[in-house]
């Protein structure tokens, strides 16, 4: 009979990555966080005793006054303009209902998205029967984030040919507090692949895809169209990179992902599922970014 194995944070996470002053302050729950007065609690913190503690295990944020504290593992909490990478799971009158790994599920209406040809006109009783050609159940697509509602259903539109439904390439789900909020969220990597850091912990590794000149507003998928070899091992290369630093709590963003990608070389594809390589390309990656500080 197999016993089952305990794994123990020490074994999950290199200690050497945590050291250093440049990583934030990690608060477990019930842990004091200030015990002056004048501060406000927000999120993920509670007060006793005069004090204010954690209620989850996470990161101490401070805005002037206001202390939350970010949890390290939870949905996806979105707030308006967010870039996520969402499936759609049910097609509903006038909307589909899509998963953006948040606690409820999100809307995308029929009037948020852009008609093929990129038509500007109302949407009738004929785009209502023809939804499922648009968008069906099990597609991938990238959105923005338009409201968030009262009871936190998080309302999407696509009405920018950079969102819409996404063709061929490879999905990788990670912490959604892992992901750095940045200008931009859509890249084309230099070592030749697409990528979209979703907000919600959705990332889509892609080849680079020209779509100059196309008028399907954004439902075209280039599904017949054969992937290389070598765009085959650049994404896989990149998707293992990307859980390589999510398995050590590193940020993803554009220039982490990269470095981490030049770091990854010198191994196999294969090799980089192994622990002491992510450890070392991690150690490396974080290396590279505190030199260019």
């Amino acid at each position: 009979m197999a016993s089952n194995v305990i794994r123990l944070a020490s074994d999950r996470v290199n200690p050497s990555l945590l050291s250093g002053d440049s990583n934030p302050r990690l608060f477990t729950p019930g842990e004091v966080i200030t015990s002056q007065q004048g501060f406000m609690r927000g999120h993920g913190t509670y007060m006793e005793d005069e004090e204010i503690k954690s209620s989850v295990a996470g990161v101490m944020v401070q805005v002037n006054k206001l202390i939350t504290v970010k949890a390290l593992k939870g949905r996806y909490v979105g707030e308006i303009g967010d870039v996520v990478v969402a499936r759609v799971t049910d097609v509903q009158q006038k909307r589909w209902k899509v998963d953006t790994n948040s606690r409820l599920d999100s809307i995308l209406l029929l009037s948020s998205v852009n008609l093929p040809g990129g038509e500007l006109r109302r949407r009738g009783v004929e785009d209502e029967q023809q939804m499922r050609k648009y968008l069906q159940e099990g597609d991938l697509i990238s959105a923005e984030v338009q409201n968030v509602h009262s009871d936190g259903v998080l309302s999407l539109h696509t009405r920018s040919l950079k969102y819409g439904k996404l063709g061929q390439g490879i999905l990788v789900k990670v912490f959604p507090s892992l992901i750095k909020r940045r200008k931009t969220h859509f890249h084309n990597l230099p070592c030749g692949a697409s990528i979209i850091l979703g907000n919600n912990g959705f990332i889509w590794i892609s080849p680079v895809v020209n779509t100059e000149g196309e008028d399907g507003g954004g439902f075209t998928q280039n599904l017949d169209e054969a992937v290389s070899k070598q765009d085959r091992e650049v994404i896989s290369r990149l998707r293992n990179c990307i859980l390589a630093l999510s398995h050590c709590k590193m940020l993803l963003y554009d220039t982490s992902i990269l470095y981490a990608y030049e770091e990854s070389l010198k191994y196999d594809v294969h090799e980089l599922l192994h622990q002491e390589a992510m450890f070392d390309i991690a150690f490396l990656t974080q290396h590279k970014l505190r030199l260019q500080e």
